[in-house]
């Protein structure tokens, strides 16, 4: 009976908890944590009314405004959705709404085309440096990198296949490769090669060693594992970072500083890395990758370079296919740079202007992609290579390719390119 009278407050208890309202297709919790509205999206935005009465009063704005401005937007912005609205990242709407409008603006005239042209990679290379510099990550770049190529190719289908020079064998072939750019751009997106916290394994460090080692990593030796436990720690890595491992912990202090990471908690393999903007080691990582907003590391590296070969193969196919069809009877090199009564029909102008484009982004993944092999040819990574100019065991060369001293390198650097 004890039992029994104990066991009915414990219903009762649960039968008063109260329900959480489940969220219509326009409300959401905002980052206050406060249920909002999509229409009440201009409500109450303190710092956006201060930001326009110093505009129009011709003042300042600080930069601390700027940001909390653009935080409250990016909070707000978003659709509605099933159970709630779904928030849109900011930095995929500019290449949506500017690219076309760009475009077709530059097609309208010769002078406007050069100046639209000019200015596009003028304006991309400004916000990266700007969001580099911050560290912070967006989807700008991959946003611009999908929507340009959904939007050549439209163009493509309404503007240069009707006039009857492309066969569908080769439109066949130019799907086929954009097809095969999305499927590798998918495979280098995915893990780059991510180290996690090896805290939650049993065989981990103790927390004495990780204190000892995040604090300062100047501690004696005694401090860190023997000899005879350095084999049961490299144990807990894969089989290409045993080597790595070893000479990290039977090492001097000083290396052992360097591969420890302490926002991690981890002992870095040979050639891993810290990235600041995804905020986790990556291992063997070449660089952070604006295209693919996503580090180019170990398990990713092979699938960035097949996603870049066949980007260039199938936009030089793409534009030779175009200027074949607006300027006849003329060779790809010289039609790019004359090709007379191109801007008297709005359709041969729009895909000349289109064809530049392809051209200005492709001329920029070909030195990426230079870039890549030169490092590979000297089993160095990008990182490494920009550690290297730091430390003066390597020189820059032609407007900006670094070879490597590969002699030097051999003292740093001993496994080899997957």
């Amino acid at each position: 009976m004890a039992q029994k009278g104990s066991m009915k407050p414990g219903k009762k208890n649960k039968a008063e908890e109260p329900e959480l309202e489940p969220l219509c297709c326009c409300e959401y919790i905002d980052r206050n944590g406060e249920k909002n509205h999509v229409a009440a999206c201009l409500c109450d935005c303190q710092d956006l009314d201060e930001g326009c009465d110093r505009w129009i009063t011709c003042k300042s704005v600080q930069p601390e405004t700027c940001e909390r401005i653009m935080d409250t937007i990016s909070d707000r912005l978003r659709i509605p959705w099933l159970r709630g609205a779904k928030k849109v990242n900011i930095s995929i709407i500019p290449p949506l709404v500017l690219l076309p409008v760009f475009l077709r603006v530059a097609s309208w005239h010769f002078l406007l085309g050069a100046v639209v042209l000019t200015s596009l990679p003028g304006l991309a290379l400004w916000y990266y440096y700007l969001t580099h510099r911050r560290k912070e990550q967006t989807l700008f770049f991959l946003s611009l990198g999908l929507f340009s190529l959904g939007y050549m190719y439209y163009v493509f289908l309404q503007e240069v296949v009707p006039k009857g020079r492309v066969g569908p064998t080769q439109l066949a072939l130019l799907t086929c490769g954009l097809f095969l750019i999305l499927l590798a751009l998918y495979r280098a997106k995915k893990n780059p090669g991510y180290l996690r916290n090896p805290a939650s394994n049993a065989r981990s460090l103790s927390s004495s060693q990780t204190e000892c080692l995040s604090r300062d990593g100047q501690e004696k030796t005694r401090g860190l594992p023997s000899a005879e436990s350095s084999g049961s720690l490299s144990n807990r890595t894969p089989k290409d970072d045993l080597r790595g491992s070893c000479r990290v912990l039977a090492g001097s202090p000083a290396k052992v500083k360097e591969d420890w990471c302490a926002k991690c908690q981890l002992v870095r393999p040979a050639r891993a890395w810290h990235c600041q903007i995804c905020g986790i080691c990556v291992r063997r990582m070449d660089h952070h990758c604006v295209w693919i907003n996503s580090c180019v590391g170990e398990s990713n590296h092979q699938a960035f370079i097949l996603a870049l070969s066949i980007f260039l193969l199938t936009s030089v196919y793409g534009i030779t296919l175009t200027l074949d069809t607006i300027c006849r009877d003329r060779s790809v090199f010289t039609a790019l740079f004359y090709c007379p009564g191109v801007y008297a029909d709005y359709s041969s102008a729009l895909s000349f202007t289109c064809v530049w484009y392809s051209v200005i982004v492709t001329a920029g993944m070909a030195y990426i992609f230079l870039i890549q092999l030169i490092n590979i040819s000297y089993n160095v990574t990008e990182r490494e290579a920009q550690q290297a100019l730091r430390r003066k065991t390597g020189r820059r060369l032609l407007c900006g390719l670094i070879l490597m001293d590969i002699f030097l390198l051999a003292h740093y650097f001993s496994s080899p390119f997957p």
